[in-house]
């Protein structure tokens, strides 16, 4: 290979290293606005601020958002939209691509959002709004936690990047059940779940907004489930019937192997 086929090499190594850093910077800084959004803290606008509209002008306005980020996030996820996307572009730059359009999607959201501010309850003590104030950063906690568990920067795109860069062989990840994975098989999603529900004042608008994430998680968490399946066979199937999906319950009897 001559110098300047190698220096070409390097350039686009570096872009697509580049690329998969700002989407992964993109999407910690829509993950920390997300935080501030359902907790109503730091940020310009949270769930309950902006444009007043119409209840129901609110509520159909809301859905459509949430329903375009399950969409995308759905359509993305599949090997056929996958084998097409990677027609276009390198294959460790496809999931920095997806990260990156899923934070763009909820940006959207943040910035649309319109409250719907008819209180559905609120807990004027002291304590209780504590508790529900911890319950909701541990659910914070429990989805970083879940991340740095399977791999936090291959999860969101960036090290797939740095392996091309360093010309690494990708290595497949194998199956493991680390810490909260014994507990249930998406720690993640009961993350989410926690930390959009747990609130001292849920309006309905934010009742929307964790009805509506809710609902995709379970619908998302089955056709995921498929997947893995598919790509551990009979030790995932062991490990479903042993372990539940997302909310923890007794562990079942562990089933000898076949």
């Amino acid at each position: 290979m001559n110098t300047k086929s190698t220096a070409s090499n390097l350039a686009v190594r570096l872009a697509g290293l580049i690329y998969s850093t700002a989407s992964y910077l993109v999407f910690l800084l829509t993950v920390l606005y997300l935080i501030g959004f359902l907790g109503r803290v730091i940020v310009p606008k949270n769930i309950d601020d902006g444009v007043t509209v119409g209840g129901w002008t609110a509520a159909l306005i809301n859905t459509s958002l949430l329903a375009l980020f399950a969409v995308q996030h759905t359509v993305m996820a599949r090997k056929n939209f996958k084998a097409w996307l990677i027609r276009f572009i390198p294959v460790s730059a496809e999931r920095s691509t997806y990260v990156l359009l899923s934070s763009l999607v909820l940006m959207l959201i943040f910035w649309l959002w319109r409250p719907i501010t008819t209180d559905l309850w609120t807990v004027d003590s002291p304590l209780g709004r504590a508790l529900l104030t911890g319950v909701f950063w541990t659910g914070w906690g429990i989805v970083l936690l879940a991340t740095v568990l399977i791999s936090h920067f291959e999860l969101f795109g960036l090290k797939q990047a740095v392996d091309r860069f360093r010309n690494a062989v990708p290595r497949a990840q194998p199956f493991k059940t680390p810490l909260l994975y014994k507990i249930v098989r998406h720690p993640l999603y009961l993350g989410f779940l926690i930390a959009f529900w747990a609130t001292p004042d849920m309006t309905a608008g934010h009742f929307l907004f964790a009805l509506g994430f809710s609902i995709y998680i379970f619908m998302g968490a089955h056709i995921e489930e498929k997947d893995l399946v598919t790509l551990f066979g009979e030790p995932y199937r062991r490990y479903q019937r042993e372990v539940s999906m997302v909310f923890p319950l007794p562990r079942r009897k562990r089933t000898p192997p076949e």
